[in-house]
């Protein structure tokens, strides 16, 4: 074998190792994001107040992400408005990747940014400075229930 076959061989190893290397993330990344059909691990929140229960599918966002960082939670659910019912967060939630979305619906679960709160719309909605973080599974009669109430947040 000549030097130059040797010093070429030497570099295509080098080359396909390097490129071994860079491969498994970029797969692990596209299975992630569902290239193959597979969805992220679904999160899911049980909202318990005045012996009624609420579940929901959160979105795969940042903000969910955070909110469910937090749980368990023992707050105060209360009626805000004719179409919803808020829950003010002991802190404020990151905004990283919010954006406005369409297709404002009873049933959505959203983050209000300038205050801080959840918000649980039970009617038609629409305003800007939110964040959608989930939609109840089964509907949403247990928010028709007007009053505040003592609320657990938990993931289920």
């Amino acid at each position: 074998m000549s030097m130059t076959s040797k010093f070429m061989s030497r570099r295509a190893v080098l080359g396909g190792t390097l490129a071994a290397a860079t491969l498994p993330p970029v797969a692990q990344g596209q299975d992630e994001r569902g290239s193959t059909g597979h969805k992220a691990a679904e999160v899911r929140i049980r909202i318990g107040f005045n012996n009624l229960t609420l579940t929901a599918t959160l979105s795969d966002n940042p903000t969910a992400r955070d909110l469910v960082s937090m749980l368990p939670l023992n707050l105060t659910i209360e009626d805000y408005g004719r179409n919803e019912k808020i829950v003010h967060l002991p802190r404020k939630l990151t905004e990283e990747g919010s954006g406005a979305f369409g297709n404002e619906q009873p049933g959505d679960l959203c983050y209000f940014k300038p205050w801080g709160n959840l918000a649980l719309f039970y009617a038609d909605y629409r305003w800007d400075g939110l964040i959608r973080l989930g939609r109840f599974d089964n509907g949403f009669e247990p928010l028709l229930v007007r009053g505040a109430y003592p609320v657990r947040i938990e993931r289920i």
